[in-house]
């Protein structure tokens, strides 16, 4: 009799430790993390996490949302479009997710928000720029411009600054799912829209360091201008060549190079290099007051670099968007509640006009992507300078 006492006196404590556990969830707003620590975009994604977690404390510090905390749950999908639809589907099915902060790439938004759409759960992207990745999605959204956009708003902003601009050559990776497009589709119809002629392609793996014969080809297609479709690494790899070789012409971008450190990195290469950001590190005292927190936190996780980039910035203000929504909405993370506040958090996101999140105000379009300021920057000595401001509107 005394051992039957005992052990119902510890299921009783089980249970109360699972009532327990399970009303201290029901008092927290639980949003996702896709991210990308380790893969193909660890040196631009690596911080995300940094930039989501001090959002995240900011909130809780200043009162949660609707008298509660937000808890961020994350998931490293390794920039794998597979890991991707995991992340998603553990959020949503055994996390009990109200939203999630990404996925990463383009690559795994196009399979994430198919599957996300079928959960019911809002997913928005902190750096995929592909055209059109969210439009036949009404639970996905990009905290990001199109890249044809951003690279439409480059080139208008050289044309307004009187660069010569008499031809162009396209130079991009072809081993990068979005770096192709940007080559063979994006930086084409952009410069046909400034009316600007195309004098040759070439293309080169996205991790080349010989870059000679490529930059031997730019020389003889004589262009003023280069467009480039790759990642920072091999941008770099590109302009070095260029110096190497006396090529001297313009590079220009947009935000799949956007780097913060890029103009150091090119090592005394590639200056006068011309890109479109969501991001200018020295845009205000509010944007460089998070560079200070920001580069602190950076130093002691040891990830190899204390500069936020646009990335970063987009999962920041990615966080207080969802608050804002939450807040809007009334949300209170009840599991009964949870699907009808999934669709309440879309629904408030798509009413949201100029939000004024830190990297500017934030409009959705009808397909999912945000309306907000484009910088467009130059490298001169070793650093990004504001060259030109305007809204993909």
């Amino acid at each position: 009799m005394r051992y039957n006492g005992i052990l119902a006196g510890l299921l009783m404590g089980a249970a109360a430790l699972v009532t327990s556990a399970s009303a201290h969830d029901d008092e927290e707003l639980v949003i996702g993390l896709a991210m990308s620590n380790t893969g193909t975009f660890v040196s631009v994604a690596n911080a995300n996490e940094i930039a989501v977690d001090m959002a995240a404390d900011e909130i809780n510090r200043a009162g949660g949302i609707n008298g509660m905390p937000i808890r961020i749950v994350k998931f490293d999908t390794g920039g794998d479009p597979k890991q991707a639809v995991l992340a998603v589907e553990q959020f949503a099915r055994d996390k009990r997710a109200l939203a999630v902060v990404g996925p990463f790439s383009s690559s795994e938004a196009r399979v994430a928000f198919s599957a996300g759409e079928r959960l019911g759960i809002v997913q928005m992207s902190m750096s995929s720029s592909a055209p059109g990745v969210a439009a036949p999605f009404k639970y996905a959204f990009r905290n990001t411009v199109d890249e044809g956009l951003v690279i439409e708003i480059v080139l208008k902003a050289m044309r307004a600054k009187n660069l010569i601009m008499g031809k162009a050559a396209i130079a991009y990776a072809t081993d990068d799912a979005v770096s192709k497009a940007v080559g063979t589709a994006v930086l084409p119809e952009a410069l046909v829209k400034v009316a600007v002629p195309v004098s040759g392609f070439v293309d080169f793996p996205y991790k080349a360091f010989d870059m000679s014969a490529q930059v031997s080809r730019l020389a003889q297609l004589k262009p003023d201008i280069v467009g480039v479709g790759a990642p920072p690494e091999a941008m770099i790899n590109l302009a070095k060549e260029m110096k190497r070789q006396g090529v001297d012409v313009r590079l220009f971008a947009g935000t799949t190079v956007g780097d913060p450190d890029l103009p150091i990195r090119f090592g005394g290469a590639g200056e006068g290099t011309i890109i479109g950001s969501p991001f200018y590190s020295d845009l205000n005292d509010a944007v460089r007051t998070f560079a200070k927190s920001f580069a602190k936190r950076a130093e002691v996780a040891k990830i190899g670099r204390t500069v936020p980039n646009q990335t970063d910035i987009s999962s920041y203000d990615i966080v207080y968007l969802y608050a804002e929504a939450m807040k809007r909405a009334g949300v209170t993370g009840e599991p009964s509640k949870i699907a009808a506040e999934r669709t309440a958090i879309r629904d408030e996101l798509r009413k949201m006009k100029e939000y004024p999140a830190l990297g500017g105000k934030i409009t959705f379009r009808e397909n999912g992507d945000a309306i907000k300021p484009i910088y467009v920057l130059e490298a001169k000595g070793g650093r990004w300078t504001l060259f030109d401001q305007l809204t993909a509107d």
